[in-house]
């Protein structure tokens, strides 16, 4: 009888931990920027803008692109250590290293200012600082970042051989 009742907890303990360790992993939301715990499911984004953008903040608009839905902590603009400006790539593209999208504006704040303010302005603070609500020529989905060894020399040649139009053009 003992036995049948060790078993029976052994087999409940079993069950109960299959169960919780079957989650869903953390999606990035909010002003969050999806750093290092969501880097192997992030997409790879590759993109142009009308000018050069590289070293200003960047916020995501409304469909309509009259409020800022999402935007950076302070905390939230580095990527491996480093401020988080995009990766210069061959014929004047760009590989998103912030999280952005197609719905991306940039603020007049570069990085390294946005970097030292002592707390995050709010959404209606930063709308003032847009300086292009629509800057982006361009945007390609062209996988996920985890699929790549080195994504600058990969997407290089991918651009460089024409291939770039073979992935989900999202602009």
């Amino acid at each position: 009888m003992q036995i049948k009742i060790i078993r029976n907890l052994l087999l409940i303990d079993l069950l109960m931990l299959i169960l919780l360790s079957c989650s869903r992993p953390a999606v990035p939301s909010g002003s969050s920027s999806g750093t290092k715990a969501a880097i192997a499911g992030a997409p790879c984004l590759v993109y142009r803008t009308r000018s050069d953008y590289s070293v200003n903040v960047p916020v995501i608009l409304s469909d309509d692109r009259s409020t800022i839905v999402s935007f950076p902590d302070i905390k939230d603009i580095w990527f491996n250590g480093k401020l988080s400006y995009p990766t210069p790539l061959a014929e004047n593209y760009l590989l998103d290293n912030r999280g952005i999208g197609p719905m991306v504006a940039f603020l007049s704040y570069t990085y390294e200012e946005y970097s030292r303010l002592s707390a995050t302005p709010p959404a209606s603070e930063l709308m003032k600082h847009i300086i292009d609500k629509d800057p982006l020529t361009v945007m390609y989905q062209c996988g996920l970042r985890s699929q790549y060894q080195n994504p600058e020399q990969e997407l290089n040649v991918i651009i460089t051989t024409g291939k770039l139009e073979t992935f989900k053009k999202l602009k």
